[in-house]
């Protein structure tokens, strides 16, 4: 399946969300989307499709964007799509990790929108602890947080690319659970090259939103891998 273009956010939500009511009632909707952006990552993305499918908690739907992969991408995945019919996939070109996101967020149906990045990984009981939470708290638009760190816990500021934080100090975006409608009046992600999960954070925050945080660990960030933005530019620097 090859992603449409040329649809603006504000019109894709009126169409998602009146296709949404009129079929409610007759579909199940789920409660999560677990958006996967993939580019030239086969090898690691049969990872976090395994750590998806051991969830505990089964309310969920997952869209894979591959962001015009040149390495086989959806072959070497073909037995998750086959075995599990909540994964879709789908191909666009290549236009990079924040257009990548904003697609899947477009072609989501749940009631809480997060994110699994393809070179990390869920606890088995991720989608389960955050469920939890977010029913508890019937009011939350927002919940982040929860993370384990596997490689180097620093990453370059996003306003002083020479600066190095700690993530302890950072926006994680896959972490992110974003009521939908609130996805869409925040149009996504803002196309900027580092730190466009602290941005989304941000706006949500100026917007009002309720926003809470969890430190309950379950997601799995994998800083060993070599190819992701913030270790490219960090290898940069070095050179």
């Amino acid at each position: 399946m090859y992603l449409c273009h040329g649809i603006c956010f504000n019109a894709f939500h009126t169409q998602k969300m009146e296709h949404a009511e009129n079929t409610d009632a007759i579909f199940h909707l789920p409660f999560f989307s677990v958006i996967i952006t993939s580019y030239n990552r086969a090898y690691l993305l049969k990872r976090a499709l395994h750590s998806l499918i051991l969830q505990t908690e089964k309310d969920w739907e997952a869209i894979v964007v591959d962001d015009g992969s040149t390495d086989n991408t959806r072959a070497h995945i073909a037995s998750y799509l086959g075995l599990n019919k909540k994964i879709t996939y789908v191909r666009q070109v290549s236009k990079g990790c924040v257009a990548s996101k904003n697609s899947g967020i477009l072609l989501s149906t749940g009631k809480y929108i997060t994110f699994l990045d393809s070179d990390d990984e869920f606890s088995p009981d991720h989608l389960a602890a955050r469920k939890a939470i977010l029913l508890k708290n019937a009011t939350v638009d927002f919940l982040h947080g929860g993370v384990k760190i596997i490689g180097k816990p620093y990453v370059p500021d996003r306003f002083d690319y020479d600066k190095m934080i700690h993530l302890s100090n950072c926006a994680i975006g896959g972490t992110f659970f974003i009521e939908r409608s609130l996805a869409f009046l925040m149009k996504g992600f803002s196309a900027i090259p580092l730190g466009h999960d602290a941005d989304f954070l941000d706006r949500v925050i100026q917007s009002g939103a309720t926003v809470i945080k969890t430190e309950l660990p379950t997601y799995i960030y994998h800083r060993e891998t070599q190819n992701s933005i913030t270790n490219n530019l960090t290898g940069k620097k070095a050179i």
